[in-house]
């Protein structure tokens, strides 16, 4: 089954998770030092965070480390924009709007 990046990024736990990681690549191990859960329960998020590639592992001798993949983590921000750009419209007009209040106020 394909994972959809948004399925991924709805979980607060999976956020937390990218949130370290962006920082520096992290072992499951010391990622999971970061919550009130068990590591099964993190090598089950890190799963989905690698089907919809928003993470990648990197082997380093014995151990895995897991990275932030920005390619993916772009995806989620292209499809931002649309409403970035709705609301910052809103938000300009508004201020026009205030702005002319505030003159015929005076």
């Amino acid at each position: 089954m394909r994972r959809d990046i948004f399925q991924a990024v709805a979980d607060p736990t999976r956020r937390a998770i990218i949130a370290l990681i962006a920082l520096q690549a992290m072992t499951p191990n010391a990622i999971a030092e970061h919550f009130d859960t068990t590591r099964q329960a993190i090598s089950k998020h890190l799963k989905v965070l690698t089907e919809c590639e928003l993470v990648k592992q990197e082997h380093q001798g014995r151990e895995i480390y897991y990275l932030l993949e920005i390619d993916k983590m772009k995806e989620i921000d292209k499809w931002l924009e649309q409403f970035r750009k709705i609301w910052e419209t809103r938000f300009a007009q508004l201020d026009n709007l205030l702005a002319t209040l505030k003159k015929t106020h005076k």
